[in-house]
């Protein structure tokens, strides 16, 4: 059994997607369903995963946590609310008494289009930030490389809540630079309230001719900042098809996780996956 822990759908004819823009992100401008996915998780012995925020409106939350009350498929949603709103600790409260509201594990926003590097550290950032961990959810950074510094000092300054990190905070795999960002992470995972998704690295890399080997010296970097039991496998699942199958993707994650042990490898495809969401 495995967890897929980071995967999106959407309905252009419900809400459009408007970070879809130009000719190398067209594929991608159709519709992906859970109808689309179920079929290729459950061939790759995918039994459960977490759908993932991707718009920043209040109406899509409450839309993935019904997904999720309608598929067995989906054990977890990571959702988006406004963190700086000042009620957010009773809106955090309503969204968990919706239909699907248990389905609610986690809260995401798009930090990585924050013109400010320090967004996470505005003090009504930091005050939504609190919330969430006052509601027993997580929360997932999607930053980029240069963001990481503000991520580590959000993350120490909240012990009390656990930040989960997106695609290893995209990498510069096509160029295959691996500093400053591997000293960075490093610095992210010394704390213990930090991990880290193995997800998203095809898509970082050359996408029409990408290798394991191109991702592998990232992956071992995270192997070893986090540790297996701080690590989990996401396919970012139907972004990664500008590079890869879902199989592919699969694939590619077990031959980087091919040097672990049996233990530390369900670690990665499974349980820490299943521990930090609370599946």
């Amino acid at each position: 059994m495995t967890v897929d822990a980071h995967h999106h759908v959407w309905d252009l004819s419900v809400r459009d997607q408007d970070w879809i823009k130009g000719p190398e992100l067209s594929p991608l401008r159709r519709d992906f369903t859970v109808a689309d996915l179920e079929p290729q998780a459950r061939a790759t012995g995918v039994d459960r995963t977490i759908l993932v925020q991707t718009n920043t409106v209040p109406e899509e939350t409450p839309e993935f946590l019904a997904l999720a009350a309608a598929h067995d498929l989906i054990a977890g949603v990571v959702g988006w609310t406004d963190l700086t709103r000042p009620d957010i600790t009773d809106e955090l409260a309503r969204l968990r008494e919706l239909p699907g509201g248990h389905y609610l594990k986690g809260i995401r926003h798009q930090v990585q289009g924050e013109p400010d590097p320090e967004w996470l550290l505005r003090p009504d950032a930091q005050r939504g930030l609190a919330a969430v961990a006052e509601a027993g959810l997580v929360y997932d950074l999607v930053v980029l490389p240069h963001q990481l510094p503000s991520c580590t000092k959000a993350a120490a300054g909240l012990p009390q809540l656990t930040f989960v990190l997106d695609h290893l905070g995209k990498p510069p795999i096509a160029s295959g630079a691996l500093k400053p960002w591997a000293t960075d992470l490093h610095a992210l995972a010394a704390l213990p309230n930090t991990v880290a998704k193995l997800s998203g690295l095809v898509t970082e890399a050359d996408v029409s001719s990408w290798t394991v080997d191109d991702l592998r010296p990232y992956a071992d970097t995270a192997m070893e900042a986090f540790g297996p039991d701080r690590l989990m496998f996401g396919s970012d699942w139907p972004v990664c098809t500008l590079g890869a199958s879902y199989g592919e993707v699969i694939a590619a994650a077990g031959e980087l996780s091919g040097g672990l042990s049996g233990a530390e490898r369900t670690e990665v495809f499974k349980g820490t996956a299943t521990r930090v969401y609370d599946l």
